[in-house]
């Protein structure tokens, strides 16, 4: 039977992403967060407007998005209650985070040389998206209590490095997802992907039929290069 419920949060599940930047004084910023979904070679995330990310990323127009497997969940842990703000936002405090300059180091992450962008990638995700800024845009903005508060981006992703063992055998742009294992965040716990459960309509569909402009420019861009 449903009942009329009012959660605090809805997030059913959705995948963690390490989202790092460049500070401006030249240090990196690593931030995790939860609030994102894909479109093609597109994909939009939400932060809260006082985050750090949100600041490099208005001046940058750069980030990568490196996606952790369960294998380093304690070390995104770590990075669950830093910010690279200082002073510390009061709803923070509260909450017991604390300012943290070098993240890499306290999570024991690897710095990687992105190809396209400033921000490093994070050597241990096994997915790291290289990726711009084509769009900022608020939420709520015809809320008065929630105006300002929340800063939704549009991300263009322009390259992508995914570890090899995660592809399907022969194909080098084809993820198996029997290999993958992300994490994801569900009610402020870590969980990942279980078994299949079911055979997929959709699956009928070769995954070349998505091609999106975005990734044919990207490939158009390799072979010139």
């Amino acid at each position: 039977m449903h009942i009329n419920s009012k959660p605090s949060i809805l997030y059913f599940g959705t995948p963690v992403v390490l989202i790092s930047t460049k500070n401006e004084n030249g240090t990196d910023n690593l931030a995790p967060m939860s609030s994102i979904f894909w479109l093609g070679w597109r994909c939009v995330i939400g932060l809260g407007a006082s985050a750090q990310t949100v600041k490099n990323l208005m001046r940058t127009k750069q980030c990568v998005l490196n996606l952790p497997s369960v294998n380093e969940v304690c070390q995104v842990n770590k990075l669950a209650k830093t910010t690279g703000v200082n002073p510390v936002p009061d709803w923070k405090t509260s909450n017991g985070y604390r300012f943290e300059e070098h993240k890499f180091e306290i999570a024991g992450f690897t710095r990687q040389v992105s190809e396209t962008v400033l921000a490093p990638r994070v050597k241990q995700c096994p997915v790291q998206m290289e990726a711009v800024v084509e769009a900022v845009h608020g939420l709520a903005e015809g809320d008065i209590d929630m105006r300002g508060r929340i800063v939704t981006f549009e991300l263009r992703v322009q390259n992508v490095h995914i570890e090899e063992s995660l592809l399907m055998d022969g194909q080098i742009n084809r993820v198996d997802p029997d290999k993958w294992k992300p994490l994801i965040m569900s009610f402020q716990q870590y969980y990942s992907l279980g078994e299949n459960v079911h055979t997929s309509a959709l699956a009928e569909i070769p995954e070349t039929a998505y091609n999106s402009p975005d990734r044919a420019k990207v490939i158009n861009s390799h072979s010139q290069a």
